[in-house]
């Protein structure tokens, strides 16, 4: 796959997780025991591409990672088939790294670092070529203003980029970044915090209100909403067999969404596909640990498929 046109790119982090497990989370000057512990390889970039890679989409990541980063993930990304040729090691800082720590009720606490995807502007190196042939693009988590700057320079292109935030849509996204980037958008996708903050900072009663063409907003366990071309629908949440760790479910839900649109589904269809690929992940320990197979993804989609 590496050789082919993109269909997909994805701009975002590459992150090392470090995700455990406790009973409840500690308060101040409190400790609590980790009952389980596990290190992979994740941060949205590499979950979204990779997985949507693994579904057969043909996927370019354009990120950065340091000179830390471990072969066996290196691996891991290369036998995906990802595009890699924007895909590039840096010596600035090292590999962005986060500590993912889950509590009974599967609710989740994150410390992160931001390595070069956090700082990107200042590398200097500005990744478009894959951007500007691909069918789709798709910005997350990393530096505000190097993405409003990549959005600004794929003219005549608002309809194929996505803006999505995500977690970092708190600290990262003031008014300010958030109005410079919606004029480069073709959709959005959030949460339904996420949807909250956007929704407080923008000052509009819901995000459904926002002018694109493409708005998504997951909510969890009810589903997802989504106004497509100025209709809103409400897409189920497919379920599993169990619910294990919901680290990466966001981001495999926009895998499967372009999945879908990849084998010719229509809008509100490739987002029941996305949300039967997260039903997929939820069921194991790590965004990566349990993509399924797009016969997988198909036969468990059937019965919600309209």
């Amino acid at each position: 796959m590496s050789s082919e046109k993109p269909f997909l790119s994805v701009y975002g982090h590459v992150t090392i997780d470090q995700i455990v497990s406790v009973d409840h989370f500690p308060g101040i000057n409190e400790s609590v025991d980790i009952t389980s512990k596990k290190t992979l390889l994740g941060g949205t970039g590499t979950n979204i591409a990779v997985t949507a890679a693994r579904l057969g989409v043909p996927t370019a990541l354009c990120a950065f990672i340091g000179t830390d980063f471990p072969s066996k993930y290196m691996k891991l990304i290369e036998d995906s088939g990802l595009i890699l040729d924007e895909f590039l090691e840096v010596e600035e800082y090292e590999t962005s790294t986060a500590v993912v720590t889950n509590d009974a009720q599967l609710k989740t606490n994150v410390l992160f670092y931001q390595g070069p995807q956090g700082f990107a502007t200042k590398l200097g190196k500005v990744l478009t070529k894959n951007a500007e042939k691909s069918e789709k693009v798709h910005f997350c988590t990393g530096e505000p203003e190097y993405y409003i700057d990549i959005m600004s320079r794929l003219k005549d292109s608002k309809d194929k980029v996505a803006l999505d935030p995500s977690q970092e849509t708190y600290r990262l996204w003031p008014e300010s970044k958030l109005r410079s980037a919606m004029p480069y958008a073709g959709s959005l996708f959030c949460n339904d915090y996420e949807a909250k903050v956007i929704e407080e900072r923008l000052g509009v009663q819901s995000v459904m209100d926002l002018d694109l063409p493409l708005i998504v907003r997951t909510d969890g366990a009810e589903g997802s909403v989504a106004k497509i071309d100025g209709e809103i629908v409400r897409i189920p949440c497919v379920k599993g067999e169990a619910a294990v760790d919901p680290t990466g479910c966001g981001d495999s839900y926009r895998a499967g969404f372009y999945a879908g649109l990849y084998n010719g589904y229509s809008v509100k269809d490739s987002l029941v596909i996305a949300s039967t690929v997260a039903s997929f992940t939820i069921e194991k320990v790590g965004a990566l640990s349990n993509t399924p197979t797009w016969e997988q993804v198909v036969k468990r989609a059937e019965t919600y498929l309209g």
